[in-house]
């Protein structure tokens, strides 16, 4: 599918004497040329591998401009540096463009349309956002000059993921799993995420909870543990109670939808986000804690089957920093497995077996063979073999899948 933005001159022309950078003040006069598009973000999402680029003016020509594009696989960098993200490059040899320089005809104030396409995916890594980075090179004919701020565009194809997901719609998988007491992280910052989809949520009733999961210490203190319904509030509205202070969101969930959930502790306060977008209360206690415990659903007192959340998770991280929002916003789907400050990160993808991998690499790999729970609730941890409780959503399943 082929996109083509066409900013209008007047708009192009409010935003260059309300908006510029201090480098790029607008003088009446001044003669402009800019990739369309790029006056908010020079990042341009697009649906599939080609794009119809254009470039305009901020006014019409008087005679024939050429703008020479160039290909700069810097400009990833710095915005990479700017905005704390993590976008590739495409090779220039996986890039076809119609031509290297466009024409803003004499009596026009854009020019006509490059198509630009990527040719090959040969250079895709898992996790990883790829971007075309042009940027404009030099303008021939008039007295037209390149605005700084928009002389790079990187254009950013949107892709579908498909995914494998673990079921968790069935009490007797509930469990924890603690890890050793060598890989105990003491959290000053951090960020916890998970994605999750239900397949219902309790509406009204005693037994409305649901509860998803929890991180805590080896003895369950500094537990961070999230659940639906809790206190008398909505069923379908989530609660995090964390060392920090409890928060329930404003967000009302939808069965039958992915959300990516991230909880981010950046040292003073703690801020849920739902794909990104903040919840309006916050924790602003001290959510200083150690990770060394994970459970799955409610494993203790009988309340595994009450209590159950009826759904799938995937996409669960620990991370020693506070994410950006930019950051959260691209990871809704998945992220790279050495990316900075991720401490452990499980897919959920194996389709099969009772181990769930931790993707860095840092030996935090789950064995639900090797499960402890407390099914009296009088806090005594009794050792449990989860193994054949296990069930998967395979990468087939048309629910399994993410855009980004």
């Amino acid at each position: 599918m082929k996109i083509h933005f066409n900013t209008c001159i007047m708009a192009v022309l409010a935003f260059l004497a309300a908006s510029c950078t201090e480098g790029d003040k607008f003088e009446p006069g001044r003669e402009i040329v800019l990739f369309t598009g790029t006056d908010d973000s020079p990042v341009i999402k697009v649906d599939g591998d080609s794009y119809e680029l254009t470039v305009s003016a901020t006014g019409k020509a008087t005679e024939d401009i050429t703008v020479y594009l160039r290909y700069d696989g810097s400009a990833v960098d710095r915005y990479n540096e700017e905005n704390k993200t993590n976008y590739r490059a495409v090779p220039e040899s996986a890039i076809s463009m119609d031509s290297d320089h466009m024409v803003i005809p004499s009596g026009s104030a854009a020019s006509a349309v490059n198509t630009v396409s990527i040719t090959n995916h040969d250079h895709v890594e898992e996790g990883y956002i790829y971007v075309i980075p042009l940027v404009l090179d030099r303008v021939e004919g008039g007295d037209y000059e390149i605005l700084p701020s928009s002389s790079s565009i990187l254009i950013r194809p949107t892709n579908e993921f498909r995914f494998a997901a673990l079921d968790i719609d069935n009490p007797n998988m509930s469990s924890n799993y603690i890890f050793p007491d060598e890989k105990a992280i003491e959290l000053s910052t951090y960020t916890y995420e998970i994605k999750f989809y239900a397949y219902s949520l309790k509406e009204t009733g005693t037994d409305m909870i649901c509860r998803l999961c929890q991180w805590s210490a080896k003895d369950e203190s500094k537990s961070n543990m999230l659940r639906f319904g809790e206190n008398g509030y909505p069923g379908h509205s989530l609660q995090l109670v964390s060392p920090a202070g409890n928060i329930v969101s404003n967000t009302l969930f939808d069965p039958g939808r992915w959300y990516m959930l991230s909880l981010v502790y950046d040292g003073s306060t703690m801020t849920m986000y739902v794909d990104g977008e903040p919840e309006t209360m916050r924790g602003t206690g001290d959510g200083t804690t150690t990770f060394q415990r994970y459970e799955i659903g409610m494993s203790w007192g009988g309340y595994a089957s009450r209590q159950l959340f009826s759904g799938r998770i995937a996409e669960v991280r620990v991370w020693d920093r506070a994410l950006s929002v930019t950051e959260m916003k691209e990871g809704v789907c998945n992220v790279p497995s050495d990316s900075e400050g991720l401490v452990a990160y499980w897919k959920f993808n194996e389709g099969e077996g009772h181990i769930f991998h931790d993707a860095t690499g840092n030996g935090y790999d789950i064995d639900w063979s090797q499960s402890v729970a407390d099914p009296d609730g009088n806090g005594t941890l009794e050792e449990y073999d989860k193994s054949g409780e296990v069930l998967w959503t395979g990468e087939d399943d048309p629910i399994n899948v993410c855009r980004n």
